[in-house]
Formats: C-alpha cells, sequence, structure tokens
C-alpha cells in the first residue's frame, strides 16, 4: 500500500502546517505576514517594480472595511485583515481558476481560515453580515488595483467589481513596495489590532 503523500508545510518558525487538519498551535502571525508579503495578487500582471502581494491588498481591505463600518467591533477589522490569511500556504488563485478547480480548494481555505481565526481569538466561522460585509471591502479593493496597477480601464473594471463610492476611496493610492516593508506593516498592523480587541 502506498505512503500517503505528505499534508504539512514547514513554516521558517519551525512549526509544521498540516493542510489538510491545520491546528491553531501550529499558526504563527510571522509565517502569516512572511508568506502573503510574497504572495503576488493578480498573478503577478501588475504595473511596478515589485508585485502587488497579498499582504498588502489585506491592509487595503481592512482599512476600506474599517472606513466602510465605522462602528465595527476591532475584532471585525481584524477578521478583514486576516481574511486572505489561508493564502500564505495555499497561494492566491484568481476567480476563474478557484471556478475551474471546484469545491475542493473552498473546503481547505475553509479549513484554514477556522484555525486561523481561533488561533488569534475569532470565532471559526465570522457571522455572515461581517463576512459580505469584508467582501464588499474586497470588492472595492479589486476595483481601485485594476484601474491602478493591473491595466484595467474604469468601465471595465465598474463592470466586474463595481464603481465604489468615491468617499470610501479618496485618498487611497496603491504603490508597490518591497516584500520586507509590507511583511513588517502586516505584523504591526496585526499586532495593533489584538491589543485593542
Amino acid at each position: 500500500m502506498p505512503a500517503q503523500p505528505r499534508a504539512w508545510q514547514r513554516m521558517l518558525s519551525g512549526r509544521r502546517l498540516d493542510l489538510l487538519d491545520p491546528t491553531p498551535v501550529d499558526i504563527e502571525i510571522e509565517d502569516i505576514a512572511h508568506g502573503l508579503a510574497f504572495v503576488a495578487r493578480w498573478n503577478g500582471q501588475t504595473f511596478g517594480d515589485y508585485p502587488y502581494s497579498v499582504a498588502e491588498h489585506s491592509l487595503l481591505v481592512e482599512a476600506l472595511y474599517t472606513r466602510m463600518n465605522p462602528k465595527t467591533p476591532v475584532k471585525w477589522q481584524l477578521a478583514a485583515l486576516l481574511h486572505d490569511a489561508p493564502e500564505y500556504v495555499i497561494g492566491d488563485m484568481i476567480s476563474p481558476v478557484k471556478a475551474a478547480v471546484g469545491p475542493g480548494y473552498g473546503e481547505l481555505d475553509d479549513r484554514l481560515t477556522a484555525a486561523i481565526h481561533i488561533r488569534f481569538g475569532l470565532p471559526a466561522k465570522i457571522p455572515a453580515a461581517v463576512k459580505k460585509a469584508i467582501k464588499r471591502a474586497d470588492k472595492v479593493s479589486a476595483f481601485l488595483e485594476a484601474t491602478q496597477i493591473a491595466g484595467f480601464g474604469v468601465e471595465e473594471a465598474g463592470k466586474i467589481f463595481g464603481v465604489p463610492d468615491p468617499h470610501v476611496t479618496k485618498g487611497l493610492e496603491i504603490s508597490l513596495r518591497p516584500p520586507a516593508d509590507v511583511r513588517r506593516d502586516f505584523t504591526v498592523r496585526h499586532e495593533a489590532l489584538l491589543k485593542e480587541i
């Protein structure tokens, strides 16, 4: 009988994260920040000298979510920051690829999300209304990314992501930065939110 293929990944922290059965004790924010800072959004198809990372995107989504929901509890701001955290080990797939892969990707993402949430004091599943609000911020982020760094025209991006309220996006400019800078800022923001909870 052939041996079952290895399903864990060794993290730089030394942790071994079982991708099929993740546990909160094997999750460290430094591993998440590092991984996300090196995962490119838009399959790397963005202008600039650095890739636009999932960590940078996560910082933007959290900022947008907070602008769009100014009275939200801090724990949901943390959930917004961590909304794509599983991608530190499973990578970022554009929506058409996720659809082609099928439900297996979503199930893996859900298991990792639950473990990450528990590790940082959030419920394994966040309320549906909060999840929808984070998704709305995610779509605004996608519009900004599409039009500022991914080569989409405003009309095309609007058809795909919707045109955001200009008051929500006022002053938000995407700038591509070295992964080490983004990793640091993601970790600092995570620590600041944890202290406020």
